[in-house]
């Protein structure tokens, strides 16, 4: 034992040789153990690295001429993914990682980081890509992945790319070295969703359960915080769940920019944890620039967030489909489930004060919902907007009335 930080590099070095050697030299100069994991596809660099593509194929249940013949990078990488991802937890077993970190174009990113995202959340993960600055929900999804832009494409040592690599060890030598496996505060967790449209609400709930004694983790729910929160519930010992916004859900429905996909909410419910449901930012789906919001939801009501960001105002048709998505999961749940309804509002943006107001679609919500609701699950239907303290109160109430520490009302 020498006392080392360990912490794995992930590489192709038929491809990445140069670049790979630099990044574990910064890394080695401070003063960290480094694991080289090779996942080549078109040839193997003998020497060097702990994790070879041979025996990265053999997980994989193949061999790497035969991995080779397929001749089809998407399901060659498909290959070396699968094994690399055992050979990585079977190599942290024995040595117990500090780290990881990687380094490429799409293909390289896409090993990394499909590496990555099976490890816990806490462990320190850098990837530098060149992916970085575009699209990086399908690298990331919901795990804690820190992204360097590459800027120039990793082809080799400049001026920028020895900066941007050397950037990326230290930082992943800073945290390695600080690295401490998660521990629980041992309190009562209970995970949340929201988005600034609901924050009133949600500080409110928060700092009442806080103060109560329970940890309350705020998931942010653009897409990916939801689904973040589910695999939460599913990972951890979760005692309530307040999902104060279900946006991601309505956007699922209408195929907007927050899609929380086909499973959103239902982590809890299959696992029986106690859940509050709240119809907050349904109002509005999430569309991209103004110009393509007006041509995939023509003739609705616009808020422009942000050059990127716009907000379009939900209709009937779609809070019935809503009720009715919601309803089905529902149906299947093994745990106490209430669904509070805020008639006379569901988000910041319909207010008085907002953008997309309309006071009488919330009542066509509540009243669809419990139509088609399972029957014993109750519906609370409330004179309040949802940012309203007396409506945060009653959310507050019943998770008391969950938590088993106040009785029912009569």
């Amino acid at each position: 034992m020498n006392g080392k930080r360990k912490v794995l590099l992930v590489a192709t070095l038929d491809s990445k040789e140069i670049e790979t050697a630099f990044i574990r030299e910064r890394l080695e100069e401070n003063d960290l153990e480094v694991y080289l994991l090779d996942a080549s596809i078109r040839l193997t660099i003998e020497g060097g690295a702990h994790i070879g593509p041979d025996q990265i194929a053999a997980a994989a249940g193949t061999t790497m001429p035969e991995i080779r013949a397929l001749n089809h990078e998407g399901k060659c990488m498909a290959l070396m993914i699968q094994g690399a991802i055992t050979c990585a937890h079977e190599l942290d077993d024995r040595a117990g990682f500090s780290g990881i970190i990687a380094a490429g174009g799409s293909g390289g990113t896409t090993l990394g980081a499909a590496v990555m995202r099976t490890f816990p959340f806490g462990l320190p993960k850098v990837l530098i890509s060149t992916m970085a600055s575009g699209m990086t929900k399908p690298f990331v999804g919901t795990k804690d992945i820190l992204m360097l832009n590459a800027v120039c494409d990793v082809a080799g040592l400049n001026t920028v790319t020895r900066r941007v690599f050397e950037n990326g060890a230290l930082a992943l030598a800073g945290m390695a070295k600080g690295y401490r496996p998660l521990e629980t505060s041992g309190k009562p967790v209970v995970a949340m969703s929201t988005l600034s449209t609901t924050d009133k609400c949600c500080n409110r709930v928060r700092a009442a359960l806080e103060q109560a004694g329970s940890e309350v983790m705020v998931f942010h729910s653009q897409g990916t915080g939801g689904v973040a929160m589910d695999e939460t519930v599913r990972e951890q010992d979760v005692s309530l769940v307040i999902d104060l916004s279900l946006i991601e859900v309505g956007d699922y429905l209408a195929q907007g920019l927050y899609d929380g996909g086909p499973d959103r909410c239902k982590a809890a419910l299959e696992k029986g944890v106690p859940t509050i449901f709240v119809p907050g930012n349904i109002d509005f789906l999430v569309d991209g620039p103004i110009e393509g919001a007006r041509v995939r939801f023509p003739g609705r009501r616009y808020h422009i967030h942000n050059a990127s960001v716009t907000a379009v105002r939900a209709d009937a048709d779609d809070f019935k489909r809503l009720a009715e998505h919601m309803a089905g999961l529902i149906r299947e749940a093994k745990g106490p489930v209430a669904f509070f309804v805020p008639l006379l509002g569901f988000s910041a943006h319909d207010s008085e004060q907002g953008h997309l107001h309309d006071p009488s679609l919330p009542p066509v919500f509540a009243e669809h919902l419990k139509k088609v609701i399972p029957e014993g699950v109750p519906v609370i239907v409330l004179p309040y907007h949802i940012n309203d303290e007396q409506f945060a109160d009653a959310l507050i109430e019943q998770a008391r009335v969950f938590a088993g520490t106040a009785a029912p009302p009569a």
